[in-house]
Parts: structure tokens; C-alpha cells; sequence
């Protein structure tokens, strides 16, 4: 080993120690030997050693349309430069703009913002306005689901290793997942969307006072491992809680801007209408913005005084607004529609290949393995997801991971990625693939 290479490795490890010195142990890195991410730009990241990484992970679907974007960073150096923070009680010509975009494309009558820092903010936004608006505290949730860290997000998740939080907040109730891989039903019965959104009917007469205030439901449940329900499930969950005086919250964090290919967001391919909508993560390719989106009567429900100190903050406006700039030029919807094709028929063959893979799920540039030990039993095998990952990460591939069971791979890359570089993810990913097989 060559002096430059001693202290390459030598910053590497210092960066390692220093982060488990300094940070919370919960803050853990994905590998057995964790990357340090020194920059990036597009789908390409650099690690501390100079190795360079394609990114099929985009930071948990967050730099939408790629790492660094020239339009973002310029838009946001400009802005930085003119103003920075006011907080919420002055009015900012680039938070009604963003609001204005957002508007424009959200579905049906959804055009009021309320904007915040995090998914788990927008969540909270969104919560607490339907108990306003109706008058209730009763939320109905779906087994598999994600909401966030706060103590009201945690108690929406059903994951138990994302749950630390030991008191329950009264008033949550979980259905049953519309996850058609696992189902308590046969997914062939052609009414399998009928009978999952019937146990949301059982859950409210049966845990709750029947006078629920919300549903609340992922699009496609991201950490659960990308579960898309079947169709007509949306249709009738929406007319179930409708029909006991409740609202129909969908969270697009994930499965928003584009990602889910042909439409901007993952509620539209139900045409499903939602009451209130919150998003986050890719809005702002990366920066830190969430929003809550709804109707102006279910808005003006919150009456009492509340502040965002730094939600809807110029610079990250700005981002958001060169982001949603960018996603409309490029028409992002369109793009992943057809790379998600692309990366689908890979993603078919390496099935067709492997018996491990259990089973190949999700829509557009949002897109899952479910590995398995054996695909009569469906027995789920975190051993065979975790080795995929790190061969994946010798093969210079970054790819998520998730699911209840930790046994499910998820991609979701930039929304801007070409053909090529989706041809050359899925090269890298049979070769993971193959290194599995000899382990």
C-alpha cells in the first residue's frame, strides 16, 4: 500500500471511529464496513477513498432528479445569497410559489400548503388537522406502514423494530396491509381488494367509538418493502371511511413527484381523490421540506396558533422550486414510467434466474426484491438481502434495504436517470446476484 493510499484508508477509518464516538448508536450505516460519502453529482457518489458508486437508492428516493443538480445548486447559491431565514410570519414570494406548483399538480380540489421540515412533520400536520376538522381523535392505520420518529409517527408505524417509543398514544388503530405476497387471503380471489379494506370496516366497528377522524395509508408502503395494493382497494377504503364521517389522509413521501411513473402522484392511479396529502423527501431533491396539502374548508379547521420556525424557508423553497422546475420540464411521470419498465424486465430476468427471489413488486422507479428461502414456503431470508446488498456494494451498486423481515431490496434511483445507466445498474446487480449463488 502506497503512502496515498495509507492515508485515504487512514481518513476512512478516522470518519468511522468519529461517527461512533460522536454520534447516537441508533445512527447506523448500512454495510459491515460502512461508506463514507465524501460527493456526489447525478447517480454517481464518492466515497472517501475516491471509489466511485452508482446510486440506485437516491438517499431513500431523495435527490429525485440526481445528486448536486445544476439548476438546484445555482438556484439555491443564488438565494442564499439574498436571503436566507424569516420564519413563517413574513410572507415570501417562494413559499406561495412552491405552494402554487404544488396546487397545480395535486389531485382534485387539494391546493393549500402547510409546509414543514420532514415526512414526519407533514404527518403530524396532517393528523392533527383531521382531528380538527372533525372534531375526533380515532386514525386508522395499515399494518406494514411507516410514518416517521416523532412519538405520533412512531405509533402510526407498524414495525416493531421502528417502534421504541413504549407508551401508546390512544386512539390508533392498525388494519391489515393490502400486502397481496403475504395475504391472509388467496391472491387470486378476484374480491382480495374487497376483503383487505372490509377489515378496515371490522377495525372501526370493532376497536374504535365508530366516529374515526382518519385513514391513514402510504400509496405504495415504502419501508414495509414496496407494497402496492390491489386495485379498487383505495376506491373502497376511501368510501368506507367516507362513509363513518372520516377523512382519507395518503402519504406520497415516497411514491410522489413522479416516482410511480405516468402520473405525479401514486394516489392517481386508483383515481382517488384524497382529503389531505402530505409529501416530503424528493420535493426538494434532498433538501429538507415536507408539505401538507388539502382542501381550503379542511385547512381552515386549525384555528389555534402554530409556527414552522423554519418550514417554507427561502432556501429550501428555492430547492423545492427548482426541483419541481426540472421534474416538469424533464416530465418525470413519463421518465419513470418508461425506465421503470426498463429496470421491471431486468428485474423479471434476475427472477426467472434466481429462486431466491421471491417475488418482483412495484411501480415505476420504485421497484423491490423480496427474497426468500424457499418460494413455496414464502419463508423470508434477511440472510440472502443482506448478502445481495453487500455484493451489490463490491459490484459498486448502492441499493436499499427493508421489509417487516429485513429481506426485501428496494431501488428507487433518480427520476433523470438514463437508459444506459439503468442497463449498467442491472448488469452489476446480476453479477450481485450471481456472487449469492456461490456464497
Amino acid at each position: 500500500m502506497n503512502e496515498t493510499d495509507a492515508a485515504t484508508m487512514t481518513r476512512s477509518a478516522a470518519l468511522k471511529e468519529a461517527h461512533e464516538e460522536f454520534l447516537f448508536p441508533c445512527v447506523k450505516p448500512l454495510y459491515r464496513e460502512p461508506i463514507a460519502i465524501a460527493e456526489a453529482s447525478g447517480v454517481t457518489v464518492i466515497d472517501a477513498e475516491g471509489n466511485e458508486y452508482l446510486d440506485f437508492f437516491s438517499g431513500i428516493l431523495s435527490t429525485s432528479i440526481g445528486h448536486c443538480h445544476p439548476e438546484v445548486v445555482a438556484r439555491v447559491t443564488e438565494q442564499v445569497g439574498r436571503l436566507g431565514h424569516t420564519s413563517t410570519l413574513y410572507i415570501t414570494e417562494n413559499q406561495i410559489t412552491v405552494a402554487r406548483r404544488l396546487a397545480e399538480i395535486a389531485p382534485g380540489s387539494l391546493k393549500t400548503c402547510y409546509f414543514t421540515n420532514s415526512g414526519t412533520e407533514a404527518v403530524e400536520t396532517a393528523i392533527m388537522l383531521a382531528q380538527l376538522f372533525t372534531g375526533r381523535h380515532e386514525i386508522i392505520a395499515l399494518r406494514y406502514g411507516y410514518s416517521g420518529r416523532s412519538a405520533l409517527a412512531t405509533n402510526l408505524t407498524a414495525h416493531a423494530p421502528w417502534r421504541p417509543v413504549t407508551s401508546a398514544i390512544p386512539g390508533i388503530k392498525h388494519a391489515i396491509s393490502p400486502y397481496t405476497y403475504r395475504s391472509p387471503f388467496n391472491p387470486s380471489d378476484e374480491d382480495i381488494a374487497e376483503k383487505f379494506a372490509q377489515d378496515i370496516e371490522e377495525v372501526i366497528r370493532t376497536t374504535t367509538s365508530g366516529k374515526p377522524a382518519a385513514f391513514f395509508a402510504e400509496t405504495i408502503q415504502g419501508v414495509g418493502g414496496y407494497i402496492v395494493p390491489p386495485p379498487g382497494y383505495f376506491q373502497r377504503t376511501a368510501e368506507i371511511i367516507h362513509g363513518y364521517g372520516g377523512l382519507f389522509i395518503c402519504d406520497e413521501v415516497q411514491a410522489g413527484f413522479g416516482r410511480t411513473g405516468d402520473k405525479w402522484f401514486g394516489i392517481e392511479h386508483w383515481d382517488v381523490e384524497p382529503d389531505i396529502m402530505v409529501m416530503a423527501k424528493g420535493i426538494a431533491n434532498g433538501f429538507p421540506v415536507g408539505a401538507t396539502v388539502t382542501r381550503p374548508e379542511i385547512a381552515a379547521a386549525w384555528k389555534a396558533k402554530t409556527i414552522s420556525t423554519f418550514g417554507g424557508n427561502s432556501v429550501c423553497m428555492a430547492a423545492a422550486e427548482a426541483t419541481l422546475d426540472v421534474m416538469k420540464r424533464e416530465d418525470t411521470p413519463a421518465r419513470s414510467a418508461e425506465r421503470g419498465h426498463q429496470l421491471r424486465a431486468g428485474l423479471d430476468t434476475l427472477f426467472d434466474q434466481h429462486e431466491w427471489i421471491g417475488e418482483v413488486r412495484g411501480m415505476g422507479l420504485m421497484q423491490a426484491l423480496e427474497l426468500v428461502e424457499d418460494r413455496n414456503t414464502k419463508t423470508p431470508s434477511p440472510a440472502k438481502a443482506s448478502a445481495l446488498l453487500e455484493a451489490a456494494k463490491e459490484e459498486k451498486l448502492l441499493v436499499g434495504i427493508g421489509g417487516l423481515y429485513g429481506n426485501v431490496i428496494r431501488m428507487g434511483p433518480s427520476m433523470l436517470i438514463t437508459g444506459a445507466e439503468v442497463d449498467e445498474a442491472l448488469a452489476r446487480l446480476g453479477r450481485a446476484c450471481e456472487k449469492v449463488d456461490r456464497s
